[in-house]
């Protein structure tokens, strides 16, 4: 079938009632585009039905089901009614470094946003002023609280609380493995589906900047180092990205670590 003949074709199917964004429900194009059919060319035609079309089809899929990622992440991760137990997946290595007493349980929320150009990883950047972390790349998340029915409550809630990311916004696709921090947490990673339209509003007294990584980027053995440092006069390895104008490491660099080995592993 040559391009000029099916450029012809119109997209009408019979359904012609109107939805509440103005796009007629049964071929999606607006009434000037449909009262302009006839005067249009065929490169206007085919712009129309092979790329604006197309577009808004994709558009008014339900945006957890926009990530390219879906099915993999969902064989890949801990389902959400089976949260995991136990200590972190890096906890002996950090056995002599802990503070005394028992873990604090904490949750983050390790978003991905669906985009044209591919997946992206939703992080931030804690402000300078900061009594822990400051300045450092993270998750939206933080220590679980009693009112908090569970790890996705918590995580949830901390991004409201932290960038205005609503529930709303939010799929909760399920687990990665637990993480230890050296400075006593239990952090519970909820991966996540971000809906595309979010925009960020960063609490400025906790939040400097909200930014995208490619997730591809990520997952890139090619783009993950292990610089070794001192802490507590001994010499341990953190993971760490560089990404422009930003530094990826310590816990945050781990569970995207994770995150691809549990890809890797489907």
């Amino acid at each position: 079938m040559n391009t000029a003949f099916r450029a012809v074709l119109s997209p009408c199917i019979g359904v012609c009632r109107l939805d509440d964004d103005g796009l007629c429900e049964g071929c999606l194009r607006t009434t000037s585009e449909i009262a302009r059919w006839s005067q249009m060319n065929d490169d206007e035609r085919l712009r129309l039905m092979e790329t604006v079309l197309p577009r808004r089809e994709e558009a008014r899929q339900p945006f957890d089901l926009r990530l390219a990622e879906r099915d993999r992440l969902r064989h890949a991760l801990h389902p959400l009614d089976a949260v995991p137990v136990g200590a972190g997946w890096n906890h002996e290595e950090l056995i002599d470094l802990l503070p005394p007493g028992p873990l604090a349980d904490a949750a983050v929320l390790a978003g991905l946003v669906p985009r044209a150009q591919g997946t992206q990883v939703l992080l931030t950047r804690r402000t300078d002023g900061l009594r822990h972390h400051a300045g450092q790349v993270s998750f939206p998340g933080g220590r679980m609280e009693a009112s908090d029915i569970d790890a996705v409550a918590a995580a949830l809630r901390e991004s409201r609380e932290e960038i205005a990311l609503l529930p709303a916004q939010v799929k909760p696709l399920g687990f990665l493995d637990p993480f230890t921090t050296i400075s006593g947490f239990r952090v519970m990673p909820v991966v996540a589906v971000i809906d595309p339209d979010y925009v960020p509003t960063p609490e400025p007294n906790e939040v400097a900047d909200v930014f995208e990584v490619p997730l591809d980027y990520l997952l890139s053995p090619d783009n993950l180092r292990r610089v070794e440092v001192d802490y507590r006069g001994r010499r341990r390895a953190v993971l760490e990205y560089d990404w422009p104008g930003q530094r990826i490491w310590g816990a945050t660099a781990a569970i995207l670590f994770n995150l691809r080995q549990r890809l890797e592993g489907v």
